[in-house]
C-alpha cells in the first residue's frame, strides 16, 4: 500500500507540473559517445531542453524532442524562440540570469513565434521570471522547489553553510575544493538532511520514481542518503566545480557567462539561430511518436525514462525497444543512463540487436559533472 501511494503521488507530481527547469545530465559527455554530424537524425527525450539545443552545436541534420509532458515542450518552445528571435539578451535575461525586470515584454515579443500550446502555458507562468517572490525562474518547478525549500532550510538551521558554499563554487582546483567541501560535508549531513533525503515525496519531486529507488536501495549499502552523500562527495570533490553550472544554478539561482550551457553562450548564439528549424517538439510517448514517423534515426538520447518502464510497463518497454530498431539505421546509437548500475532491464530481444560500448563509457562516467546517475550506457544497434 505505501509503494502505492508513493507511485499514485510521483504520478500526480508528473501528470500535473513543470518537472525539469533545467536538464541534468552532463551533454559534454553524450557529445563525446554520439559523434553527431549533418547526416545525424536524432530522437530525445526533451526534458528541459539544454540538451537538444547544444546537439544542434554538432550541426545534426534533424532534433526531434518527445515528451509526455507537455510543460517541458513548451519550456523548449520559448527558448526556442527567444533564439529565433535573434536576441541573445533576451535568452541570457531569462534562462541565463533566471529573472528580469521586463520579462513580460520579452515574452510578449517573442509569443506569436511559439505554438499554441506553449503559448497557453507560458500566459499563466510567465511570472516565474519575475526578480519579485523566489527570485528566479530556477527556483521554479517541481526540482526548483526542492532547490529552493531544500537550499533556503539548510542556509537557515546550519549558520555558515552557505559562505562555505559560495567559496566551493569558486575554487581554483580540486586541492581546493577537497578542503572547502571537507568543511562542508560534517555540517552539511547531520540528522535533519539524512531524514529529508530519505523521503519519497523528495524523490519524486527530483523526478527519481519508485523503481529508481528501490534500484538504489537495492545497490547501495548506504541506501538512498548513502548513495546521495557518496555521489555529491564525488562530484564536489573529484570533478572540476568552476564549469559545473548543474550545481551552481540550483545554489544561486543563475548562471554566470563563464559558467553556463553552452547553449546560452554569446558564441554560440549565430549557430543556433540558424540550425534551431531543424529542432523539433512532440507531445506523447516515444511509442506513439516512432509509430507515427516515417523517419530512420542515428542516434537515439533515452535519458533515465526506461528504469521507470522496465518495472510498471514492461509490455511497453518491449514494445517502445521493437520500435526504436525498427526505426533505427544500421548502426544508429543508443545513448541511456539508469540509476542502477547496469542496463539489465532492457528485453533480451533487444540485446540481442544492441553491441554495448562500455569502453567508450566507462572513462567518461567519473566525469559526468551532475554524478547522480548510477550508470550511463552506449549501444549500437546491429
Amino acid at each position: 500500500m505505501f509503494q502505492t501511494i508513493n507511485d499514485r503521488f510521483f504520478n500526480l507530481v508528473h501528470g500535473g507540473r513543470l518537472i525539469y527547469n533545467a536538464c541534468w545530465e552532463d551533454p559534454a559527455l553524450d557529445r563525446r559517445l554520439l559523434g553527431l554530424d549533418r547526416e545525424s537524425t536524432v530522437a530525445v527525450i526533451t526534458s528541459a531542453g539544454c540538451n537538444a539545443l547544444e546537439y544542434l552545436l554538432d550541426d545534426p541534420g534533424a532534433v526531434r524532442c518527445v515528451d509526455l509532458n507537455y510543460r517541458q515542450n513548451a519550456l523548449l518552445e520559448l527558448k526556442k524562440a527567444l533564439i529565433a528571435a535573434g536576441r541573445h539578451d533576451w535568452l541570457w535575461a531569462l534562462f541565463g540570469k533566471g529573472a528580469d525586470e521586463g520579462h513580460a515584454a520579452i515574452y510578449s515579443a517573442v509569443r506569436p513565434r511559439m505554438p499554441g500550446f506553449a503559448q497557453e502555458f507560458w500566459d499563466r507562468k510567465i511570472g516565474w521570471f519575475s526578480p519579485s517572490g523566489r527570485g528566479s525562474f530556477y527556483y521554479r518547478g517541481a526540482a526548483g522547489d526542492v532547490a529552493y525549500i531544500v537550499s533556503r532550510l539548510l542556509w537557515k538551521l546550519k549558520p555558515g553553510l552557505r559562505r562555505l558554499a559560495m567559496e566551493l563554487l569558486e575554487a581554483e582546483d580540486l586541492d581546493e575544493q577537497r578542503r572547502i567541501y571537507g568543511l562542508i560535508e560534517p555540517r552539511l549531513w547531520g540528522p535533519l538532511l539524512t531524514r529529508i533525503v530519505r523521503q519519497p515525496w523528495l524523490m519524486a519531486f527530483l523526478g527519481v520514481p519508485r523503481p529508481q529507488m528501490d534500484l538504489i536501495l537495492r545497490e547501495h549499502p548506504g541506501g538512498l542518503a548513502g548513495f546521495v552523500r557518496d555521489r555529491l562527495r564525488h562530484v564536489l570533490t573529484g570533478v572540476p566545480i568552476r564549469q559545473n553550472y548543474f550545481w551552481r544554478v540550483y545554489l544561486t539561482g543563475f548562471y554566470t557567462p563563464q559558467c553556463c550551457p553552452n547553449y546560452l553562450k554569446p558564441e554560440h548564439f549565430e549557430t543556433l539561430r540558424q540550425r534551431v528549424h531543424r529542432l523539433s517538439t512532440f507531445t506523447g510517448s516515444l511509442c506513439g511518436f516512432l509509430a507515427q514517423s516515417q523517419e530512420r534515426f542515428s542516434h537515439y538520447v533515452l535519458l533515465d525514462h526506461q528504469d521507470w518502464m522496465a518495472r510498471h510497463r514492461p509490455d511497453d518497454l518491449a514494445e517502445e525497444w521493437r520500435l526504436i530498431l525498427a526505426r533505427a539505421r544500421a548502426g544508429a546509437r543508443v545513448l541511456l543512463r539508469s540509476a542502477g548500475t547496469d542496463a539489465a532491464f532492457i528485453p533480451v530481444d533487444a540485446r540481442s540487436r544492441l553491441l554495448f560500448r562500455p569502453e567508450l563509457t566507462a572513462p567518461l562516467h567519473p566525469d559526468d559533472r551532475v554524478g547522480t546517475y548510477g550508470s550511463q550506457h552506449l549501444a549500437e544497434v546491429g
